[in-house]
């Protein structure tokens, strides 16, 4: 007998819950561990960007403009061979009597590059205000290129961190909205059904066969042109969330009309449970993982809109920045953005890493929520 209950206990011991089984099957997915550091890391970039930019989001001189400067590179050695701090040469513009364009040469003049450099004042987190970056020069016509320049000489790389605060933040919130908005949707036309099912089916069927870029631009088209660039961040945004809760509204539907004949919710109803608690107590909770798995597969379609949205010049404008509107600007310079300034490119890769990493980390959550692949 007492064989049988210590055997008992250490079953009960070892039992685990979905979740826990869940992660344990995610951790041995080295691509999805990978991918989730990925995320992680753009994210914190995003979250202390005026940080670690030297620069406010479009700061650049008028006395000294220096389009499209080369990046930089930080030297240890000094000509003499001697290892000191790290610091950069100033380059200076020189005319090309042959073609006619201004090529940027480095002088002998070197620029110490400090840590926790004191530069532009801005908020960290919107609320701390701070005036410390994490590098700099003390020199303002002498700055660190990390990433080389734009049109106008503002830091590529300090644009390219402010951007991503849009991209990735756009691109989530969106999917949030629109995943909230249609499991309320889903919900009331699985649970009440008649004619509420009919009108909601029929809006949702109204918005899939309109395109969605052509719904986007007509929508853009109704707002004024001199409309508040952060208003018209926040218009894109609404949008991004009204065109995509139709699909998210369709699935919940068919998931809930399966879980709304099953007895615990059939219980729940018989002894006087209000609808409102039916529904979010005892039918959306089953709907956790496959939002989980849903929302990192869409999260990566709604940036690449957002994206391409900026490229067009729909979305976010100056004097914000978007990793879309960034390679805009690479368009602008056509054929030579490839050869003269190929850093202009960046953005893109910062694209494709981002839904690279959210494909990896979605891949591996469908696999440890799903009992069959499991091992």
């Amino acid at each position: 007998m007492t064989t049988v209950t210590s055997t008992q206990t250490e079953k009960t011991n070892h039992a685990q819950s979905q979740w826990q089984v869940a992660w344990k099957q995610f951790r041995r997915n080295r691509l999805a561990q990978w991918g989730a550091l990925g995320l992680i890391l753009l994210y914190l970039s995003a979250l202390f960007a005026p940080f670690l930019a030297q620069d406010s989001l479009s700061s650049y001189s008028t006395d000294n403009l220096v389009p499209n400067h080369p990046p930089t590179p930080i030297h240890w050695r000094d000509p003499a061979g001697e290892v000191s701090g790290p610091f950069v040469y100033r380059y200076t513009q020189q005319l090309n009597l042959d073609t006619f364009v201004n090529e940027y040469k480095p002088s002998d003049e070197k620029c110490p590059v400090r840590f926790f450099a004191k530069g532009d004042p801005y908020k960290l987190f919107g609320i701390i205000p701070m005036d410390r970056h994490l590098f700099g020069t003390e020199n303002a016509e002498c700055k660190v290129y990390l990433m080389g320049g734009d049109n106008l000489g503002r830091d590529f790389f300090t644009r390219i961190m402010y951007a991503s605060q849009i991209s990735l933040t756009i691109g989530v919130a969106a999917v949030f909205i629109s995943y909230i908005i249609g499991a309320i949707m889903g919900s009331l036309a699985a649970f009440f059904g008649g004619w509420v099912d009919n009108v909601i089916m029929r809006l949702v069927e109204v918005l899939a066969s309109i395109p969605d870029l052509f719904l986007i631009i007509l929508l853009v088209a109704l707002f004024p042109p001199n409309v508040n660039p952060l208003v018209r961040l926040y218009i894109v945004l609404g949008m991004l969330a009204f065109i995509n809760w139709g699909g998210v509204a369709r699935t919940v539907r068919g998931q809930l009309l399966a879980e709304r004949e099953k007895d615990h919710v059939m219980a729940a109803s018989a002894l006087g449970a209000s609808n409102g608690r039916v529904m979010f107590r005892h039918m959306l909770p089953s709907m956790t993982t496959l939002f989980i798995v849903n929302l990192s597969i869409a999260i990566p379609a709604s940036i690449l809109t957002e994206s391409g949205l900026s490229f067009l010049g729909i979305g976010a404008v100056e004097p914000y920045a978007s990793w879309g509107s960034l390679l805009n600007k690479a368009q602008e310079g056509g054929f030579s953005s490839f050869t003269d300034r190929p850093w202009v490119l960046i953005p893109g890769f910062f694209i494709v890493f981002t839904v690279l990493c959210w494909q990896l980390v979605g891949d591996g959550l469908r696999d440890a929520f799903d009992p069959r692949k499991r091992r």
